[in-house]
């Protein structure tokens, strides 16, 4: 299971914990699974890399950590934010070694150049402008001034928990309102305290290959040949793409809308986005 920016592993334990021990909340003890989490570079427990580094080469890195240090041969992968990116990079380029790829959204782009879009695609794609700059200002800073903010999000706990604090209450339920983000409290100090006692990491690098283009698009040509599934949640901030858009850059075998939950199910839809990743596991198995 893969996280992004501002999230951790943390955002995963509760539904590590279903997928892992179904017996505890009344499941079947057959159906557990082992399930890994893995940081992002420099986030919490993660050493930093010693230059910026992109979705693809982080999922390199992934690949020799479950293969080689963890001797995983075959796995499934769950990916939101920045782990669904890197979870699709890694499906391109070593396939053979995922039996499916589970994801939140369809992040990664497909290079439409030149081509005719359907209805439902245009207006998809007029949807998410409408978010410009109102939604993409910490996108700007971080990928082309990180030194810069870097110094404040780790000069004052105050200021890294406002920085952070802002993208859990926007990027859910509570989004365009004045109420609190709808996580438990005790997640959301955890995880800011993993950025303050670790640094902030990634919002320091990784960025960068978002505004290089490099990130969150695919080249013409690739596609994602692994069967893939993509759970949307009713409140997430980044607007469902149509099916006919998914498929140009992924093979969705299986689509699931879920009523609840934002940009993180793992804390906010915890049982739900477990029983979609258990549901596609059996009928992929």
């Amino acid at each position: 299971m893969a996280h992004g920016w501002p999230g951790s592993f943390v955002e995963f334990l509760g539904t590590a914990e279903r997928l892992s021990a179904p017996e505890t909340f009344g499941g079947d003890p057959r159906e557990g699974s082992t399930v890994v989490l893995l940081s992002l570079p420099g986030a919490a427990l993660s050493s930093a890399p010693a230059v910026p580094i992109g979705p693809r080469e982080i999922a390199a890195d992934w690949h020799s950590v479950m293969t080689q240090s963890l001797g995983i041969r075959q796995f499934f992968v769950h990916g939101g934010d920045w782990g669904a990116a890197i979870a699709s990079w890694l499906a391109v380029d070593a396939p053979s070694c995922l039996q499916g790829l589970h994801l939140t959204s369809s992040i990664m782009q497909p290079d439409v150049t030149g081509l005719e879009l359907d209805e439902a695609e245009k207006a998809f794609v007029a949807r998410r402008a409408q978010r410009g700059p109102w939604e993409s200002g910490y996108q700007v800073i971080q990928g082309t001034k990180p030194a810069t903010l870097s110094y404040s999000l780790t000069d004052s706990p105050a200021g890294l928990a406002a920085w952070l604090l802002e993208k859990y209450q926007s990027w859910g339920a509570s989004r365009g309102t004045t109420n609190p983000p709808n996580i438990a409290l005790d997640d959301l100090l955890t995880m800011i305290s993993l950025y303050w006692f670790y640094g902030p990491g990634p919002s320091s690098w990784i960025y960068r290959s978002l505004i290089d283009g490099t990130g969150l698009k695919f080249p013409k040509g690739i596609r994602v040949g692994v069967p893939t599934a993509i759970c949307s949640f009713a409140h997430d901030v980044s607007p469902p793409s149509p099916p006919s858009w998914q498929q140009r850059a992924y093979h969705v075998v299986r689509r699931t809308a879920v009523d609840h939950g934002g940009h993180f199910p793992g804390l906010d839809a915890t049982e739900a986005l477990a029983r979609d990743i258990r549901d596609f596991m059996m009928i992929s198995a």
